[in-house]
């Protein structure tokens, strides 16, 4: 029996499949395949597997995680004289790369991410094998590929519906209401430079059982995180702000949740008139609606492990805008990873 393992080894060319894991500003997720263990999850360190690629998700400006130019079984092996060779995305040599951390034992890690940054790494391991009974060596080679992918989190922005009863339709002061409903609310998210956009409202006539003929207002608006003088609070943010707007924009919905409360306990107990429009009881909802910065989308199809994520877009797609997905290029001039158009 040889030494060294004693498994058969796959040529580098064998790199079939794909095996997803999610790498998260220092954590990893993992989709748990036979010979990796639950203990993987947490160390900051993602094996290969000769038999697939491995798609890593690195949050951009962040550091990715060690990338192991093995995969696990290995890694419990005595292994006779390693060389370790990594290739980047560029096709070029990584060994002395000012923005790598390459360790003797075959470790990469790439710091300070960017979505330039994004692409295919492979790594060949070479090692011997003795024969034990023969002392014959034979030079065993190793191919492991990663795609590491830049992603940001998803912006978030809130959809919100509510109701309100009226005595008809045609009166202006349907709309001068609505107008200054977005005041009130604007003044009350402006602090978190959020605001009020995309405000609209219907009236439509509602005939019901009990009260015959009625009037309701349905007012629609959402609340976004991109109010006038965001940028300096995000210049005042290291690097990347979207989880302190993340954080701002649901700090503004819950607000405007407890002004609603607020304002059927108002309309209820505190008017002794009643008022010409009144709120209607428990017809307030808010839906989260995501969006991605340009050169980002979302695919649940070909990043299941961060389908949560805006991933960039890959060679041949773009996004030019806050949509959430990537678009196809017509011909394929867009080259290069986090594309904001074809050209």
């Amino acid at each position: 029996m040889a030494g060294g393992g004693g498994r058969p080894r796959c040529p580098p060319g064998a790199l079939l499949g794909v095996a997803a894991v999610v790498v998260a500003a220092g954590w990893v997720r993992a989709e748990l395949k036979e010979e990796q263990s639950i203990d993987l999850i947490g160390k900051n360190e993602v094996y290969g597997d000769t038999r697939h690629e491995v798609n890593v998700y690195v949050k951009v400006f962040t550091n990715s995680p060690f990338l192991v130019c093995m995969d696990l079984a290995l890694s419990q092996e005595r292994i006779i004289d390693p060389n370790y060779l990594w290739i980047g995305p560029d096709g070029r040599d990584l060994r002395g790369q000012g923005y790598v951390n390459l360790t003797e034992t075959g470790k990469l890690m790439v710091m300070g991410f960017r979505v330039s940054m994004s692409g295919a790494y492979i790594c060949t391991l070479s090692h011997k094998v003795i024969e034990s009974t023969t002392q014959e060596e034979t030079e065993m080679v190793e191919a492991y590929k990663f795609m590491v992918y830049a992603y940001r989190e998803a912006d978030h922005a809130y959809q919100v519906s509510v109701r309100f009863s009226t005595t008809r339709c045609r009166l202006k002061t349907n709309g001068l209401f609505v107008e200054k409903l977005n005041k009130i609310l604007n003044s009350t998210i402006s602090h978190l430079t959020c605001h009020i956009t995309e405000s609209s409202y219907k009236c439509y006539s509602i005939r019901t059982p009990k009260n015959g003929l009625q009037y309701e207002l349905f007012v629609n608006f959402l609340v976004n995180p991109f109010a006038p003088g965001w940028e300096e609070v995000c210049h005042k943010i290291p690097y990347d702000c979207e989880d302190v707007t993340n954080t701002r924009v649901r700090q503004a919905a819950e607000r405007i949740g407890k002004f609603f409360h607020q304002l059927r306990h108002i309309l209820k107990n505190e008017f002794h008139a009643v008022p010409t429009i009144q709120y209607v009881d428990n017809s307030f909802s808010m839906t989260p609606i995501d969006s991605c910065r340009p050169g980002f989308g979302k695919n649940y199809h070909t990043h299941q492990n961060c389908a949560s994520c805006c991933v960039v877009c890959g060679p041949g797609t773009y996004s030019p805008n806050n949509e959430v997905t990537c678009r196809i290029c017509a011909r394929p001039q867009a080259r290069m990873y986090g594309a904001k158009s074809c050209y």
